[in-house]
Protein backbone atom coordinates (compact mmCIF):
# COMPACT_ATOMS: atom_id res chain seq x y z
CA UNK A 1 0.00 0.00 0.00
CA UNK A 2 1.42 3.39 -0.98
CA UNK A 3 1.24 6.28 1.41
CA UNK A 4 0.15 9.67 0.16
CA UNK A 5 2.90 12.26 0.39
CA UNK A 6 2.42 15.23 2.68
CA UNK A 7 1.20 18.38 0.93
CA UNK A 8 3.93 20.94 0.35
CA UNK A 9 4.30 23.57 3.04
CA UNK A 10 2.96 26.98 2.07
CA UNK A 11 5.61 29.46 0.96
CA UNK A 12 3.50 32.47 1.93
CA UNK A 13 1.41 32.98 5.05
CA UNK A 14 -1.34 35.59 5.35
CA UNK A 15 -3.14 37.19 8.26
CA UNK A 16 -5.95 39.72 8.48
CA UNK A 17 -6.02 41.94 11.56
CA UNK A 18 -8.83 44.44 11.24
CA UNK A 19 -8.05 46.49 8.13
CA UNK A 20 -4.41 45.37 7.88
CA UNK A 21 -3.53 42.36 5.71
CA UNK A 22 -0.08 40.87 6.32
CA UNK A 23 1.73 38.76 3.73
CA UNK A 24 4.67 36.85 5.21
CA UNK A 25 7.32 35.12 3.11
CA UNK A 26 7.38 31.76 4.90
CA UNK A 27 10.10 29.70 3.22
CA UNK A 28 13.09 30.46 5.48
CA UNK A 29 14.78 27.13 4.71
CA UNK A 30 15.25 28.39 1.15
CA UNK A 31 15.92 31.99 2.24
CA UNK A 32 12.52 33.05 0.89
CA UNK A 33 13.76 32.92 -2.70
CA UNK A 34 11.36 33.97 -5.43
CA UNK A 35 10.54 30.44 -6.55
CA UNK A 36 7.63 29.76 -8.88
CA UNK A 37 5.61 28.43 -5.95
CA UNK A 38 6.32 31.41 -3.70
CA UNK A 39 5.54 33.91 -6.45
CA UNK A 40 2.26 32.17 -7.27
CA UNK A 41 1.25 32.21 -3.59
CA UNK A 42 2.32 35.86 -3.27
CA UNK A 43 0.20 36.87 -6.26
CA UNK A 44 -2.75 34.92 -4.83
CA UNK A 45 -2.31 36.78 -1.53
CA UNK A 46 -2.34 40.13 -3.34
CA UNK A 47 -5.52 39.01 -5.13
CA UNK A 48 -7.17 38.33 -1.77
CA UNK A 49 -6.07 41.67 -0.34
CA UNK A 50 -7.33 43.63 -3.32
CA UNK A 51 -10.63 41.75 -3.48
CA UNK A 52 -11.46 42.53 0.15
CA UNK A 53 -12.85 46.07 0.53
CA UNK A 54 -12.15 45.92 4.26
CA UNK A 55 -8.38 45.71 3.66
CA UNK A 56 -6.85 49.18 3.82
CA UNK A 57 -3.12 48.43 4.19
CA UNK A 58 -0.92 45.50 3.14
CA UNK A 59 2.21 44.69 5.16
CA UNK A 60 4.87 42.39 3.66
CA UNK A 61 7.23 40.65 6.07
CA UNK A 62 9.33 37.50 6.39
CA UNK A 63 10.12 34.49 8.51
CA UNK A 64 13.78 33.78 9.24
CA UNK A 65 16.95 35.81 8.96
CA UNK A 66 16.51 36.57 5.24
CA UNK A 67 13.73 38.77 3.88
CA UNK A 68 14.31 37.48 0.37
CA UNK A 69 17.41 36.17 -1.40
CA UNK A 70 16.11 36.97 -4.87
CA UNK A 71 15.68 34.58 -7.77
CA UNK A 72 15.58 30.83 -7.23
CA UNK A 73 18.84 30.00 -9.02
CA UNK A 74 18.15 26.27 -8.96
CA UNK A 75 14.98 26.82 -10.98
CA UNK A 76 16.70 29.24 -13.31
CA UNK A 77 19.61 26.85 -13.85
CA UNK A 78 17.24 24.06 -14.88
CA UNK A 79 15.21 26.36 -17.14
CA UNK A 80 12.14 25.84 -15.00
CA UNK A 81 10.99 29.44 -15.33
CA UNK A 82 8.06 30.24 -17.55
CA UNK A 83 8.49 32.14 -20.77
CA UNK A 84 8.55 35.92 -20.86
CA UNK A 85 9.48 38.22 -18.01
CA UNK A 86 10.58 36.61 -14.73
CA UNK A 87 7.69 35.97 -12.41
CA UNK A 88 9.01 38.45 -9.84
CA UNK A 89 8.10 41.19 -12.32
CA UNK A 90 4.44 40.28 -11.77
CA UNK A 91 4.78 41.03 -8.06
CA UNK A 92 6.49 44.37 -8.70
CA UNK A 93 3.77 45.38 -11.17
CA UNK A 94 0.97 44.34 -8.83
CA UNK A 95 2.40 46.32 -5.92
CA UNK A 96 2.96 49.40 -8.07
CA UNK A 97 -0.51 49.28 -9.61
CA UNK A 98 -2.44 48.34 -6.48
CA UNK A 99 -4.70 51.07 -5.10
CA UNK A 100 -3.73 49.97 -1.59
CA UNK A 101 -0.50 50.99 0.15
CA UNK A 102 2.13 48.29 0.71
CA UNK A 103 4.43 48.55 3.72
CA UNK A 104 7.63 46.51 3.84
CA UNK A 105 8.60 45.06 7.21
CA UNK A 106 12.12 44.02 6.25
CA UNK A 107 13.18 41.74 9.10
CA UNK A 108 16.21 40.26 7.35
CA UNK A 109 18.66 40.44 4.47
CA UNK A 110 17.48 41.43 0.98
CA UNK A 111 19.69 40.86 -2.05
CA UNK A 112 19.15 40.65 -5.78
CA UNK A 113 15.47 40.35 -6.53
CA UNK A 114 14.84 40.50 -2.80
CA UNK A 115 16.26 44.02 -2.76
CA UNK A 116 13.93 44.82 -5.64
CA UNK A 117 11.02 43.49 -3.63
CA UNK A 118 11.97 45.63 -0.63
CA UNK A 119 12.35 48.69 -2.87
CA UNK A 120 9.00 48.08 -4.56
CA UNK A 121 7.11 48.78 -1.35
CA UNK A 122 5.41 52.14 -0.98
CA UNK A 123 7.02 52.57 2.45
CA UNK A 124 9.60 50.23 3.95
CA UNK A 125 11.37 49.76 7.26
CA UNK A 126 14.32 47.41 7.75
CA UNK A 127 16.24 46.24 10.77
CA UNK A 128 19.61 48.00 10.93
CA UNK A 129 21.57 44.75 10.66
CA UNK A 130 19.88 43.68 7.41
CA UNK A 131 22.23 43.49 4.43
CA UNK A 132 21.26 44.57 0.94
CA UNK A 133 23.03 44.18 -2.37
CA UNK A 134 22.75 44.07 -6.15
CA UNK A 135 24.63 40.77 -6.26
CA UNK A 136 23.62 39.73 -9.78
CA UNK A 137 26.97 40.51 -11.43
CA UNK A 138 28.63 37.95 -9.17
CA UNK A 139 26.57 35.12 -10.66
CA UNK A 140 26.96 36.25 -14.27
CA UNK A 141 23.80 38.30 -14.79
CA UNK A 142 22.62 41.86 -14.11
CA UNK A 143 19.91 43.54 -11.98
CA UNK A 144 17.73 43.93 -15.05
CA UNK A 145 14.12 43.68 -13.84
CA UNK A 146 14.76 45.33 -10.48
CA UNK A 147 16.49 48.26 -12.19
CA UNK A 148 13.00 49.39 -13.26
CA UNK A 149 12.10 49.66 -9.57
CA UNK A 150 15.40 50.90 -8.18
CA UNK A 151 16.87 53.32 -10.73
CA UNK A 152 14.16 55.99 -10.30
CA UNK A 153 15.03 56.07 -6.60
CA UNK A 154 18.81 56.38 -6.97
CA UNK A 155 21.43 58.85 -8.14
CA UNK A 156 23.14 57.55 -11.28
CA UNK A 157 26.54 57.53 -9.57
CA UNK A 158 25.20 55.49 -6.65
CA UNK A 159 23.45 53.06 -8.97
CA UNK A 160 26.59 52.56 -11.05
CA UNK A 161 28.67 51.72 -7.99
CA UNK A 162 26.08 49.42 -6.44
CA UNK A 163 25.22 47.58 -9.67
CA UNK A 164 28.84 47.13 -10.77
CA UNK A 165 30.47 46.26 -7.45
CA UNK A 166 27.81 43.80 -6.41
CA UNK A 167 28.83 44.26 -2.78
CA UNK A 168 26.54 44.06 0.22
CA UNK A 169 25.72 47.02 2.44
CA UNK A 170 23.73 47.54 5.61
CA UNK A 171 20.21 48.95 5.89
CA UNK A 172 21.30 52.52 6.78
CA UNK A 173 23.17 52.67 3.46
CA UNK A 174 20.05 51.37 1.67
CA UNK A 175 18.20 54.30 3.24
CA UNK A 176 20.85 56.73 1.99
CA UNK A 177 20.55 55.27 -1.50
CA UNK A 178 16.79 55.84 -1.46
CA UNK A 179 15.91 52.15 -1.71
CA UNK A 180 14.05 51.93 1.61
CA UNK A 181 12.66 54.53 4.01
CA UNK A 182 13.97 53.66 7.46
CA UNK A 183 16.50 51.47 9.26
CA UNK A 184 15.71 50.80 12.91
CA UNK A 185 16.96 48.56 15.72
CA UNK A 186 15.33 45.13 15.81
CA UNK A 187 13.34 46.02 18.93
CA UNK A 188 11.89 49.11 17.20
CA UNK A 189 10.74 47.38 14.02
CA UNK A 190 7.15 46.58 15.00
CA UNK A 191 6.71 49.97 16.65
CA UNK A 192 7.86 51.74 13.50
CA UNK A 193 5.53 49.65 11.32
CA UNK A 194 2.61 50.35 13.66
CA UNK A 195 3.23 54.11 13.44
CA UNK A 196 3.24 54.02 9.65
CA UNK A 197 0.14 51.84 9.44
CA UNK A 198 -1.70 54.14 11.86
CA UNK A 199 -0.96 57.12 9.61
CA UNK A 200 -2.08 55.24 6.49
CA UNK A 201 -5.38 54.30 8.09
CA UNK A 202 -6.09 58.02 8.57
CA UNK A 203 -5.99 58.47 4.79
CA UNK A 204 -9.06 57.81 2.67
CA UNK A 205 -9.03 54.84 0.27
CA UNK A 206 -9.54 57.14 -2.73
CA UNK A 207 -6.89 59.58 -1.54
CA UNK A 208 -4.32 56.84 -0.99
CA UNK A 209 -5.02 55.24 -4.37
CA UNK A 210 -4.75 58.59 -6.17
CA UNK A 211 -1.53 59.45 -4.32
CA UNK A 212 0.02 56.21 -5.55
CA UNK A 213 -0.98 57.18 -9.10
CA UNK A 214 0.67 60.59 -8.71
CA UNK A 215 3.95 59.07 -7.52
CA UNK A 216 4.22 56.70 -10.45
CA UNK A 217 2.67 58.67 -13.32
CA UNK A 218 3.61 62.33 -12.89
CA UNK A 219 7.40 61.81 -13.31
CA UNK A 220 6.75 60.20 -16.71
CA UNK A 221 4.79 63.20 -18.07
CA UNK A 222 6.06 66.48 -19.42
CA UNK A 223 5.07 69.63 -17.54
CA UNK A 224 1.97 70.58 -19.53
CA UNK A 225 0.67 67.00 -19.70
CA UNK A 226 1.23 66.60 -15.97
CA UNK A 227 -0.77 69.75 -15.20
CA UNK A 228 -3.61 68.60 -17.45
CA UNK A 229 -3.76 65.07 -16.00
CA UNK A 230 -3.48 66.15 -12.37
CA UNK A 231 -6.13 68.82 -12.91
CA UNK A 232 -8.55 66.18 -14.18
CA UNK A 233 -7.65 63.86 -11.31
CA UNK A 234 -8.14 66.63 -8.75
CA UNK A 235 -11.54 67.58 -10.16
CA UNK A 236 -12.61 63.94 -10.07
CA UNK A 237 -11.47 63.52 -6.47
CA UNK A 238 -13.15 66.70 -5.22
CA UNK A 239 -16.51 65.47 -6.51
CA UNK A 240 -16.09 62.00 -5.02
CA UNK A 241 -17.65 60.59 -1.85
CA UNK A 242 -14.36 60.50 0.07
CA UNK A 243 -13.80 64.22 -0.46
CA UNK A 244 -17.39 64.98 0.50
CA UNK A 245 -17.00 63.04 3.74
CA UNK A 246 -13.49 64.38 4.39
CA UNK A 247 -14.51 68.01 4.03
CA UNK A 248 -17.64 67.56 6.12
CA UNK A 249 -15.56 65.89 8.82
CA UNK A 250 -12.98 68.68 8.72
CA UNK A 251 -15.60 71.42 8.96
CA UNK A 252 -17.46 69.49 11.64
CA UNK A 253 -14.26 68.97 13.62
CA UNK A 254 -14.71 65.19 13.73
CA UNK A 255 -12.75 62.22 12.37
CA UNK A 256 -13.86 61.08 8.89
CA UNK A 257 -15.75 57.79 8.61
CA UNK A 258 -12.70 55.84 7.42
CA UNK A 259 -10.56 56.86 10.39
CA UNK A 260 -10.10 54.31 13.22
CA UNK A 261 -10.86 57.27 15.51
CA UNK A 262 -14.40 57.69 14.16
Amino acid sequence: MSLASDPPSPKVRTELDGEVFTITLADPENRNVLSLALVDEFIAAIDRAEADPEVRVVVVSNDGAVFCAGADLSERATNAVRGGAPDSALIFARIRNSPKPFVGRIAGHAVGGGLGLAASMDISVAVEAAKFGFTEVRVGVAPAIISVICLPKMRQADAAEAFLRGNRFLAPEAVRLGLINYAVPQLRLDEAIAEIVADLLEGSPAGLAASKQLITKVPSLDFDAALEWTGELSAHLFTGPDATEGMRAFLGKRPPSWSPRS
